[in-house]
Protein backbone atom coordinates (compact mmCIF):
# COMPACT_ATOMS: atom_id res chain seq x y z
CA UNK A 1 0.00 0.00 0.00
CA UNK A 2 1.11 3.57 -0.65
CA UNK A 3 2.07 5.63 2.40
CA UNK A 4 0.31 8.69 0.94
CA UNK A 5 -3.44 9.35 0.90
CA UNK A 6 -5.34 9.23 -2.38
CA UNK A 7 -5.24 12.17 -4.81
CA UNK A 8 -7.74 15.00 -5.11
CA UNK A 9 -10.46 12.57 -6.14
CA UNK A 10 -10.51 11.27 -2.58
CA UNK A 11 -12.61 12.60 0.29
CA UNK A 12 -10.43 15.71 0.78
CA UNK A 13 -9.34 14.82 4.31
CA UNK A 14 -5.97 16.23 5.38
CA UNK A 15 -3.11 13.76 5.36
CA UNK A 16 -2.20 12.52 8.86
CA UNK A 17 1.50 12.92 8.20
CA UNK A 18 4.27 15.39 8.85
CA UNK A 19 5.44 17.97 6.27
CA UNK A 20 7.71 15.51 4.49
CA UNK A 21 4.68 13.36 3.64
CA UNK A 22 2.33 16.07 2.35
CA UNK A 23 1.64 15.35 -1.36
CA UNK A 24 2.19 18.18 -3.84
CA UNK A 25 -1.47 18.25 -4.87
CA UNK A 26 -2.52 18.91 -1.28
CA UNK A 27 -0.17 21.82 -0.64
CA UNK A 28 -0.65 23.57 -3.97
CA UNK A 29 -4.32 24.29 -4.66
CA UNK A 30 -5.53 26.26 -7.62
CA UNK A 31 -3.45 29.09 -9.16
CA UNK A 32 -3.71 32.22 -7.07
CA UNK A 33 -5.10 30.25 -4.13
CA UNK A 34 -2.06 28.30 -3.07
CA UNK A 35 -2.43 26.51 0.21
CA UNK A 36 0.27 26.20 2.81
CA UNK A 37 -1.11 23.28 4.77
CA UNK A 38 2.33 22.70 6.21
CA UNK A 39 1.46 25.53 8.59
CA UNK A 40 -1.38 23.45 9.98
CA UNK A 41 0.21 20.04 9.78
CA UNK A 42 3.93 20.34 10.40
CA UNK A 43 5.80 23.60 9.83
CA UNK A 44 7.67 24.48 12.98
CA UNK A 45 6.82 27.69 14.78
CA UNK A 46 9.32 30.48 15.23
CA UNK A 47 10.71 31.34 18.61
CA UNK A 48 8.39 33.55 20.57
CA UNK A 49 9.23 35.90 23.45
CA UNK A 50 8.32 34.76 26.94
CA UNK A 51 7.13 38.15 28.22
CA UNK A 52 3.46 37.91 27.09
CA UNK A 53 2.98 34.71 29.09
CA UNK A 54 4.95 36.12 32.03
CA UNK A 55 2.81 39.26 32.01
CA UNK A 56 -0.34 37.12 31.93
CA UNK A 57 0.86 35.13 34.95
CA UNK A 58 1.65 38.32 36.87
CA UNK A 59 -1.81 39.70 36.11
CA UNK A 60 -3.40 36.44 37.29
CA UNK A 61 -1.42 36.61 40.55
CA UNK A 62 -2.46 40.24 41.07
CA UNK A 63 -6.11 39.33 40.47
CA UNK A 64 -5.87 36.62 43.12
CA UNK A 65 -4.31 39.04 45.61
CA UNK A 66 -7.27 41.43 45.41
CA UNK A 67 -9.89 38.75 46.08
CA UNK A 68 -11.84 39.25 49.32
CA UNK A 69 -11.06 36.99 52.26
CA UNK A 70 -14.43 35.29 51.98
CA UNK A 71 -13.60 33.55 48.69
CA UNK A 72 -10.04 32.44 49.51
CA UNK A 73 -10.72 30.73 52.81
CA UNK A 74 -10.02 27.33 51.29
CA UNK A 75 -6.55 28.39 50.10
CA UNK A 76 -4.87 28.88 53.48
CA UNK A 77 -3.15 32.14 54.43
CA UNK A 78 -3.63 34.94 51.89
CA UNK A 79 0.09 35.06 51.09
CA UNK A 80 0.58 31.32 50.53
CA UNK A 81 -0.62 30.84 46.94
CA UNK A 82 0.79 34.13 45.53
CA UNK A 83 4.19 33.42 47.08
CA UNK A 84 4.19 29.88 45.65
CA UNK A 85 3.24 31.19 42.20
CA UNK A 86 5.87 33.93 42.27
CA UNK A 87 8.49 31.38 43.34
CA UNK A 88 7.65 29.06 40.45
CA UNK A 89 7.65 31.95 37.99
CA UNK A 90 11.01 33.18 39.30
CA UNK A 91 12.49 29.70 38.87
CA UNK A 92 11.33 29.63 35.24
CA UNK A 93 12.76 33.07 34.53
CA UNK A 94 16.10 32.25 36.11
CA UNK A 95 16.53 29.07 34.08
CA UNK A 96 15.17 30.44 30.78
CA UNK A 97 14.88 34.23 31.03
CA UNK A 98 14.27 35.40 27.46
CA UNK A 99 12.59 32.96 25.11
CA UNK A 100 10.41 29.90 25.48
CA UNK A 101 12.74 27.64 23.51
CA UNK A 102 14.30 25.30 26.05
CA UNK A 103 13.73 21.56 25.72
CA UNK A 104 14.50 20.41 29.27
CA UNK A 105 11.61 18.35 30.64
CA UNK A 106 12.13 19.83 34.11
CA UNK A 107 11.32 23.31 32.78
CA UNK A 108 8.21 22.04 31.09
CA UNK A 109 6.96 20.39 34.26
CA UNK A 110 7.77 23.55 36.19
CA UNK A 111 5.69 25.58 33.75
CA UNK A 112 2.80 23.11 33.89
CA UNK A 113 3.00 23.12 37.68
CA UNK A 114 2.71 26.91 37.78
CA UNK A 115 -0.35 26.87 35.53
CA UNK A 116 -1.87 24.05 37.61
CA UNK A 117 -1.44 26.01 40.84
CA UNK A 118 -3.16 29.07 39.35
CA UNK A 119 -5.95 26.85 38.01
CA UNK A 120 -6.61 25.07 41.30
CA UNK A 121 -6.52 28.33 43.24
CA UNK A 122 -9.02 29.93 40.89
CA UNK A 123 -11.35 26.91 40.94
CA UNK A 124 -11.29 26.91 44.74
CA UNK A 125 -12.05 30.63 44.76
CA UNK A 126 -14.92 30.01 42.31
CA UNK A 127 -16.33 27.27 44.54
CA UNK A 128 -16.12 29.56 47.58
CA UNK A 129 -17.79 32.34 45.59
CA UNK A 130 -20.66 30.04 44.55
CA UNK A 131 -21.14 28.87 48.12
CA UNK A 132 -21.08 32.42 49.44
CA UNK A 133 -23.52 33.67 46.81
CA UNK A 134 -25.96 30.90 47.69
CA UNK A 135 -25.89 31.24 51.48
CA UNK A 136 -25.04 34.83 52.37
CA UNK A 137 -27.51 37.64 52.79
CA UNK A 138 -28.19 40.43 50.34
CA UNK A 139 -26.31 42.89 52.54
CA UNK A 140 -23.06 41.06 51.93
CA UNK A 141 -23.70 40.34 48.29
CA UNK A 142 -22.10 43.34 46.63
CA UNK A 143 -18.46 42.45 47.48
CA UNK A 144 -19.13 38.94 46.19
CA UNK A 145 -20.47 40.27 42.89
CA UNK A 146 -17.35 42.40 42.52
CA UNK A 147 -15.17 39.39 43.43
CA UNK A 148 -16.51 37.52 40.41
CA UNK A 149 -14.67 39.88 38.04
CA UNK A 150 -11.09 38.84 38.97
CA UNK A 151 -12.17 35.19 39.12
CA UNK A 152 -13.61 35.37 35.60
CA UNK A 153 -10.55 37.21 34.25
CA UNK A 154 -8.22 34.68 35.86
CA UNK A 155 -10.27 31.94 34.21
CA UNK A 156 -9.56 33.52 30.82
CA UNK A 157 -5.85 33.89 31.52
CA UNK A 158 -5.20 30.45 32.98
CA UNK A 159 -6.96 28.54 30.21
CA UNK A 160 -5.13 30.64 27.63
CA UNK A 161 -1.94 29.47 29.31
CA UNK A 162 -3.10 25.84 29.17
CA UNK A 163 -3.89 26.04 25.46
CA UNK A 164 -0.55 27.74 24.76
CA UNK A 165 1.44 25.23 26.79
CA UNK A 166 -0.22 22.04 25.50
CA UNK A 167 -1.05 22.65 21.82
CA UNK A 168 1.02 20.44 19.45
CA UNK A 169 3.04 19.06 22.35
CA UNK A 170 4.06 22.37 23.92
CA UNK A 171 5.88 25.60 23.25
CA UNK A 172 9.21 23.95 22.50
CA UNK A 173 7.68 21.08 20.52
CA UNK A 174 5.97 23.53 18.15
CA UNK A 175 9.42 24.75 17.14
CA UNK A 176 10.43 21.31 15.95
CA UNK A 177 9.72 20.18 12.34
CA UNK A 178 8.41 16.85 13.68
CA UNK A 179 5.86 18.14 16.15
CA UNK A 180 2.54 16.35 16.38
CA UNK A 181 -0.68 17.36 14.64
CA UNK A 182 -2.41 20.48 15.99
CA UNK A 183 -4.92 20.40 18.83
CA UNK A 184 -6.61 23.64 17.69
CA UNK A 185 -7.70 24.66 14.21
CA UNK A 186 -7.15 28.40 13.82
CA UNK A 187 -8.72 30.42 10.97
CA UNK A 188 -5.30 31.07 9.42
CA UNK A 189 -4.93 27.31 9.00
CA UNK A 190 -8.10 26.98 6.92
CA UNK A 191 -8.10 30.01 4.58
CA UNK A 192 -5.90 29.30 1.52
CA UNK A 193 -2.94 31.66 1.24
CA UNK A 194 -4.17 34.02 3.97
CA UNK A 195 -1.12 33.78 6.24
CA UNK A 196 1.86 31.94 4.74
CA UNK A 197 4.19 30.38 7.31
CA UNK A 198 1.84 31.40 10.13
CA UNK A 199 2.05 29.73 13.54
CA UNK A 200 0.02 30.57 16.67
CA UNK A 201 1.56 32.48 19.54
CA UNK A 202 0.38 33.24 23.06
CA UNK A 203 -2.01 36.02 22.10
CA UNK A 204 -3.84 33.62 19.76
CA UNK A 205 -4.45 31.18 22.61
CA UNK A 206 -5.46 33.99 24.97
CA UNK A 207 -7.99 35.23 22.41
CA UNK A 208 -9.34 31.69 22.01
CA UNK A 209 -9.73 31.46 25.77
CA UNK A 210 -11.53 34.82 25.93
CA UNK A 211 -14.01 33.97 23.19
CA UNK A 212 -14.70 30.56 24.75
CA UNK A 213 -15.34 32.18 28.13
CA UNK A 214 -17.71 34.78 26.69
CA UNK A 215 -19.61 32.58 24.23
CA UNK A 216 -19.47 29.39 26.38
CA UNK A 217 -18.43 27.53 23.22
CA UNK A 218 -15.75 27.62 20.50
CA UNK A 219 -16.03 30.52 18.06
CA UNK A 220 -13.51 30.85 15.23
CA UNK A 221 -10.99 28.34 16.63
CA UNK A 222 -12.04 24.71 16.85
CA UNK A 223 -10.69 22.08 19.28
CA UNK A 224 -9.52 18.96 17.44
CA UNK A 225 -8.37 16.56 20.15
CA UNK A 226 -10.16 15.12 23.20
CA UNK A 227 -8.06 16.99 25.75
CA UNK A 228 -8.65 20.31 23.97
CA UNK A 229 -12.39 19.70 23.93
CA UNK A 230 -12.43 18.72 27.60
CA UNK A 231 -10.43 21.79 28.61
CA UNK A 232 -12.78 24.06 26.70
CA UNK A 233 -15.76 22.32 28.33
CA UNK A 234 -14.33 22.92 31.81
CA UNK A 235 -13.60 26.55 31.01
CA UNK A 236 -17.06 27.14 29.55
CA UNK A 237 -18.70 25.55 32.60
CA UNK A 238 -16.66 27.66 35.03
CA UNK A 239 -17.44 30.82 33.08
CA UNK A 240 -21.13 29.96 32.83
CA UNK A 241 -21.41 29.32 36.57
CA UNK A 242 -19.66 32.58 37.35
CA UNK A 243 -21.77 34.69 35.03
CA UNK A 244 -25.12 33.00 35.73
CA UNK A 245 -24.86 33.06 39.51
CA UNK A 246 -23.43 36.56 39.64
CA UNK A 247 -26.16 37.93 37.36
CA UNK A 248 -28.82 36.23 39.47
CA UNK A 249 -27.29 37.60 42.67
CA UNK A 250 -26.96 41.09 41.19
CA UNK A 251 -30.65 41.09 40.21
CA UNK A 252 -31.54 39.98 43.70
CA UNK A 253 -29.49 42.80 45.20
CA UNK A 254 -30.94 45.44 42.89
CA UNK A 255 -34.52 44.33 43.49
Amino acid sequence: MSEHPPGPAGDGAPPPYGPAHVPAWWATGSPGHERDDRVAWGVRADREPRWPAVLAVLVAIALQVVLPERVIQGLGPRWLIPVLEVGLLAALLVTDPHRADREESALRWLSLGLIAVITVANLVALAELIRALLVHSTAGGRPLVFASVPIWLTNVIVFGLWYWELDRGGVTARMQPTHRAPDFLFPQMTVPGSSPNWAPQFVDYLYTSFTNATAFSPTDTMPLTPWAKLLMMVQSLASLLTVALVVARAVNILT
